[in-house]
């Protein structure tokens, strides 16, 4: 498999997707309606501008394009947005996955790699999560994305169709070489929030929830390095390059860090310290995230390289300055 279609492929952890298959040789089409993504986060591939929505011309790109693989980024992912507006998450996450899908079954299109997420999982009853636990999600983004992991199954089960599904845990940092990195506008996530906050370009972090029956009283997250992510990405390639069945798998490292934590990692990794407000709990979290990735490591010989904290904050702030210095 040497021909890649990636939606989403703009955006954060598409485009470091991208960077990576390019510099292993891969050729490479990105499919992004730009919405929230950028161009110059593309180092490597041809992009077509276009919309998911658009079914006649996504099924003219495929046809085209001919990928032996398709990876799909393309989604909202705040949660909190979800929360109030449902129906466009359910639109864009479940509908025009539905759409993509339908356009590969039309263009005879069979290996498919998709970006879930752990808010699939909502309350876990144990913790490190394993594939296994029972799907509840607590917001409509996990609920959108655990429809098309229930539609892949069925499809999976009906068609010549195979896919692997990643759920992400915490995706955090930047490439190494700080060329590309975390843009969201606006910006939801901690670390590049705590980040700015160190630049003076917000007053201050806000911490959502304080009496959560964590040790600090904070979420705790399993955060893992998007090259990390990416490096389960291609791994799932060669999985179904080598006729792996369609499976799920977690992505995390199978511990986390608390809100408190990470504050204190990104004053450490800055050397600056900025103001904290403490606020109450956001709708849709979940206490605590954590990952058991076993199975990832085992049956796609998953090897994380970045499982430290400093070196992935390290990772963004460098991002971080380029960016606003370039």
């Amino acid at each position: 498999m040497k021909r890649i279609l990636i939606t989403g492929g703009a955006g954060y952890i598409g485009s470091h997707m991208v960077a990576a298959l390019g510099e292993q040789g891969f050729e490479i089409l990105v499919y992004d309606n730009l919405s929230t993504g950028y161009r110059d986060s593309l180092l490597f591939g041809k992009l077509v501008v276009g919309d998911l929505s658009d079914t006649i011309f996504l099924r003219k790109t495929l046809r085209e394009f001919k990928p032996d693989a398709v990876m799909h980024f393309a989604a909202f992912i705040q949660v909190g947005e979800s929360v109030k507006e449902p129906l466009k998450y359910y639109t864009n996450n479940s509908v025009n996955a539905i759409n993509l899908l339908h356009a590969m079954m039309d263009e005879g299109l069979q290996n498919f790699i998709f970006s879930s997420t752990a808010a699939v999982y909502g309350h876990p009853g144990r913790v490190p999560i394993v594939e296994g636990e029972i799907i509840n999600p607590l917001n409509p983004y996990g609920s959108a994305k655990a429809f098309v992991e229930r539609v892949l199954r069925d499809l999976s089960l009906a068609k010549d169709f195979r896919y692997v599904s990643l759920r992400y845990f915490n995706a955090a940092g930047a490439d190494p070489l700080a060329r590309i990195g975390e843009r969201h506008n606006p910006e939801t996530h901690l670390i590049p929030l705590v980040l700015k906050a160190a630049k003076r370009e917000r007053d201050n972090v806000v911490i959502f929830g304080n009496d959560y029956p964590t040790p600090d009283g904070t979420c705790i997250r399993d955060y893992v390095h998007v090259m990390d992510l990416v490096d389960a990405h291609m791994r799932a390639v060669e999985y179904l390059s080598d006729g792996g069945k369609s499976d799920v798998f977690n992505c995390g490292y199978g511990h986390g860090y608390s809100v408190r934590q990470v504050l204190d990692v990104a004053r450490s990794v800055t050397g600056i310290d900025f103001p904290v407000k403490e606020s109450q709990r956001r709708e849709g979290d979940s206490p605590i995230l954590v990952a058991d990735s076993s199975m990832l490591k085992q049956r796609l010989d998953w090897k994380p390289k970045y499982d430290d904290l400093k070196y992935i904050v390290k990772t963004a702030w460098e991002w971080e300055r380029n960016i606003r210095s370039s």
